[in-house]
């Protein structure tokens, strides 16, 4: 996403496909973008960066999720599904996706329509599985009684731990990979966002409570000392915050986005840390759902997720 949409200034698209590039050739083989990121855009700037190295690595996308002027909503109906997948194997220009995610539960729409639909696209090839996104344990559970699940993505890090309401164990159960998204707490644990009033005005995080003046100072506090953690135990915020998630269950995986070389690099070097089980039990003991101040999503956005939530 963070190449095409949502997070400021989209880097020129010379210089996301050299990043792309740099994570495969750096061994890299998971990447997740979705048909709403720039309206395509985010998909286009994937297929055109390393879709003729096809077989080297694992490819996932998404859809559901309308954003089209006044026309926004959710719409998982079959008939959106199967048009969608269309759409998205022509901008990346490739035959099929290794993972088709439904980016939202859509209440409109009964469980086994929907599901059915991704089946019959396994069928035809398109997809090589099917997964969802934000949805709760019960859903969870009713779609993978139709088709079995291949996995759930859903934001999880240190300071959002919804999951941990249901969905952390039900995947856990079912044998369905739990993809977290935005386990750099949407760049605040990347040791680098001091003032949200610096981003630019398209940045979504502007609009989100935790960043908002009345609830930064006391989030800021908590990174702070969450920063002086990981400088004690050598590493970097972001690594620190990345070997949390990556503890939390060998199901687990982290999809950290980024438009920097460095920072990638960064990231892709915390999959292969071992820290003490001290220093990652001290920092979720630092920051938690209890001790950061504001909710994950503007109230606007709330409606439309299915993940259980803390009152």
């Amino acid at each position: 996403m963070n190449v095409a949409w949502a997070y400021g200034n989209p880097p020129e698209r010379a210089d996301a496909e050299a990043l792309f590039r740099h994570a495969l050739d750096t061994g890299c083989n998971h990447f997740d973008t979705a048909n709403i990121y720039g309206k395509g855009v985010s998909e286009e700037i994937l297929g055109a960066a390393i879709m003729d190295r096809r077989a080297e690595f694992f490819l996932a996308t998404k859809t559901g999720i309308i954003v089209d002027g006044a026309r926004r909503g959710i719409d998982c109906s079959p008939e959106a599904i199967t048009a969608s997948i269309e759409g998205s194997l022509t901008r990346l220009g490739t035959d099929h996706v290794d993972l088709f995610y439904m980016h939202r539960y859509d209440p409109k729409i009964p469980v086994a329509d929907c599901v059915g639909a991704m089946a019959r696209l396994i069928e035809a090839g398109k997809i090589r599985a099917y997964g969802v996104s934000e949805w709760s344990a019960a859903h969870i559970r009713e779609a993978h009684a139709v088709h079995p699940m291949a996995a759930v993505q859903t934001e999880y890090s240190l300071w959002t731990r919804n999951v941990e309401l249901g969905v952390l164990d039900t995947t856990k159960e079912l044998g369905i990979a739990l993809v977290a998204f935005s386990p750099v707490a949407r760049g605040a644990l990347g040791g680098e966002l001091k003032d949200p009033a610096t981003l630019t005005d398209k940045d979504l995080r502007r609009s989100h409570p935790r960043f908002l003046p009345e609830n930064w100072p006391s989030n800021l506090s908590l990174i702070e000392r969450f920063n002086a953690l990981a400088a004690e135990a050598g590493v970097a915020p972001a690594q620190l915050a990345l070997a949390w998630v990556l503890a939390q269950g060998s199901h687990v995986h982290a999809i950290p986005g980024t438009r920097s070389i460095a920072h990638f690099d960064e990231n892709n070097a915390a999959a292969a840390l071992n820290l003490p089980a001290d220093v990652l039990a001290r920092a979720g003991d630092l920051i938690n759902q209890h001790s950061v101040t504001g909710h994950r999503y503007p109230e606007g956005m709330r409606g439309t997720i299915d993940t259980e939530d803390y009152v």
